[in-house]
């Protein structure tokens, strides 16, 4: 395995880069961050950029548990990239990531000014320290539970064809959970209001009684009670209640639905 390193300071697009630094090397296998990714695919590993606090995101992004650290380690071993780009803020960091997954000795550092323009690197450093936008080299179906409600606008993907193996790969753009601008929750009311309009499209559903929702770890549980009409098949409406509403809370406002409960209270 040949070991590449990408050093540069916080917020200078070293993550953005990095699918366009592998694809120019060839280089299949990332760690960034706390994550292993392996052609496009989170494989193993925790984001530091969901960490509640800066230390915990550098704890992370360093390995510092044995149980994150055994986890990539492994996966790493079991995928045997030919190539993996380890991105690191700083030379030392980058050793100690390669020394923690128990990685080969660094074959060459590549220096994200080396490889961008100062203008590139302006632009990077607003959008993460202006805008609160962090770029993660990987899709973002895959980093759905880690980051519910965290997309940006509300999820935001850059896609770039790859001629040569034929496939799309993407970056994700995140807000932090330790972002200066903070952390925040929808009401019931925000959620009630998006799933009367749905219910207001099919034919079956009378009216929206109550929603509740929980939010949990990996995303937010939602129970909410109908009034039907008479004469449709109440399984199939509230089967198409739940997947619609479902599809349009995530796709409105970026956090993940681990749950949906249709209740029916009554018929009309």
């Amino acid at each position: 395995m040949k070991v590449y390193t990408l050093v540069g300071k916080s917020g200078t697009g070293k993550s953005y880069q990095a699918q366009n630094l592998c694809k120019e090397r060839n280089i299949p296998g990332i760690i960034d961050d706390g994550l292993f990714i392996y052609e496009n695919k989170v494989m193993a590993g925790i984001s530091a950029k969901r960490q509640a606090t800066k230390v915990g995101a550098v704890k992370t992004a360093l390995f510092h548990t044995d149980e994150h650290r055994a986890d990539v380690a492994e996966s790493i071993k079991k995928t045997n990239p030919v190539k993996i780009l380890v991105i690191g803020t700083s030379d030392e960091m980058v050793r100690r990531i390669v020394k923690r997954l128990e990685l080969p000795e660094i074959s060459e550092t590549i220096y994200i000014t080396d490889i961008t323009t100062e203008s590139e690197r302006a632009i990077a450093h607003k959008q993460r320290h202006e805008l609160g936008k962090h770029v993660i080299p990987a899709p973002a179906f895959q980093l759905k539970r880690q980051f519910s409600g965290y997309f940006m606008s509300p999820l935001q993907i850059f896609k770039e064809w790859n001629a040569n193996k034929g496939t799309v790969a993407e970056k994700s753009v995140v807000r932090p959970t330790y972002s200066y601008l903070g952390d925040y929750r929808l009401s019931d009311k925000v959620y009630s209001d998006i799933i009367e309009c749905v219910a207001a499209g099919l034919d079956g559903v009378d009216s929206i009684l109550r929603v509740l929702s929980m939010t949990v770890s990996e995303g937010v549980e939602l129970n909410v009670a109908v009034c039907m009409k008479y004469g449709f098949n109440m399984t199939e409406q509230a089967k198409m209640l739940q997947e619609q509403a479902a599809h349009q809370i995530e796709h409105m406002t970026a956090f993940n639905v681990t749950r949906f409960d249709v209740e029916v209270r009554s018929l009309k």
